[in-house]
């Protein structure tokens, strides 16, 4: 007899509220979570800037769009309900001269498109809600918000137990093999049988899926976004979230300033390239998993098509007067001791053989199996609509 009915590897958010969301469709369902960490939430889940996006950046239609906007307005409700603390506050995307406005107007039209309330303002209207924030015009979000996602990943955890689930940590799996009715999973905990598979594996879910016999359709090449932090005196500079218009052609964000539900403002990412995957520091390297990604042909063409961009993002990495200047494009009155170091964060980001990033979620299934691929921001947000989606996929299956 199987140990499970459904085994979910990968205890962040996305697996997490996949567990969550079997058991509340069928709470007959047994439900096992392997997580590798000694405990959940410990990579992408728990190096993220914390913010509830809107949607409005995403190409309607999409999964990015479909999901955040559902997957919110859960979450919302999910933290009301278990007391985790959530904050509306708001956010500015500043256009910070003119040859910025078309893509400004872009966005404002994709966040019309996905039913976001959002609204083009002026100078004076910016410098009403971001005293300190300068450009020509922005967009108003008033529906953006933060959280403490790492909070929702431990009350996830907590729920799946109390509902008769396990979240089994230290267990990082090894090898998965296929029988006829189930799926056997190898870990240092001991081996573990379920009928149905689902791997979140984030930074690892390629190789988890190259473990399960799948070739993935992308391979992921982890990028360490570094962050700063104002000093108290200095907080002042920001009220909530100031945004700059993002690159249409490259799928991060750019840096921004981020009121935190702790307290607190960061003031980041930049986006390196990785020396291993949960490459937090410079210093962190893993030759074997660095040679993986300089040998993958889709890396190549990346950097080839992009090195103007990571070279600058490099600089910045290693400069602080010169990410300090990319910050005073948004808040020209920051200084260079208005800040310290902070935390940094890795991204899984997939990327296929042509050397294109993948800027959606890319779901996987397979015989008694569902892979979740990519699952890149605003994934956090959206996780517990992902994990209805993952279940749909499940029962039609008949895994639920």
């Amino acid at each position: 007899m199987a140990d499970a009915d459904v085994a979910i590897v990968g205890g962040g958010i996305v697996g997490l509220a996949t567990a969550w969301q079997i058991l509340q469709r069928n709470d007959r369902r047994r439900v096992l979570v392997l997580e590798k960490e000694p405990h959940v939430g410990m990579h992408q889940s728990g190096h993220n800037s914390g913010v509830l996006h809107s949607g409005i950046y995403y190409r309607p239609g999409s999964l990015k769009a479909i999901n955040c906007r559902t997957g919110k307005q859960a979450m919302e409700a999910f933290c009301a309900a278990h007391g985790i603390a959530y904050e509306i506050c708001g956010k500015v995307i500043v256009a910070v001269d003119e040859r910025e406005l078309p893509h400004l107007e872009r966005i404002h039209e994709r966040g019309q498109a996905n039913g976001v309330r959002c609204e083009k303002i002026g100078p004076q209207r910016l410098k009403e809600l971001e005293p300190h924030a300068a450009g020509v015009a922005a967009i108003h979000v008033p529906e953006a918000g933060i959280v403490n996602f790492r909070q929702v990943c431990l009350k996830l955890a907590e729920l799946i137990t109390a509902a008769g689930g396990q979240v089994v940590c230290d267990a990082k799996v090894l090898a998965i093999g296929r029988g006829s009715d189930h799926v056997r999973l190898k870990t240092p905990r001991g081996e573990f049988a379920a009928g149905f598979l689902v791997t979140c594996g984030g930074l690892y879910a390629d190789h988890l899926m190259q473990l399960a016999g799948i070739e993935p359709a992308a391979r992921i090449v982890p990028f360490r976004g570094e962050y700063y932090e104002l000093v108290p005196a200095a907080q002042h500079l920001c009220r909530n979230l100031i945004y700059p218009v993002p690159d249409p052609a490259f799928p991060f964000l750019g840096v921004h300033f981020t009121r935190m539900i702790e307290g607190g403002v960061e003031c980041g990412p930049n986006a390196v390239l990785a020396f291993a995957r949960e490459g937090y520091r410079k210093t962190d390297v893993r030759l074997g998993e660095l040679c993986q990604t300089l040998a993958f042909r889709g890396f190549r063409r990346l950097a080839c098509k992009y090195w103007r961009t990571g070279a600058g993002e490099m600089w910045r990495s290693w400069n602080k007067r010169a990410f300090v200047k990319a910050l005073a494009r948004l808040v020209p009155d920051i200084r260079p001791q208005d800040l310290v170091p902070g935390r940094s964060g890795v991204r899984a980001m997939a990327i296929d053989p042509a050397g294109q990033m993948i800027d959606d979620f890319l779901i996987q299934p397979a015989e008694r199996m569902v892979h979740v691929l990519s699952a890149p921001s605003p994934a956090a947000t959206s996780a517990l609509n992902i994990g209805k989606l993952i279940v749909d996929q499940l029962a039609a299956q008949g895994g639920v």
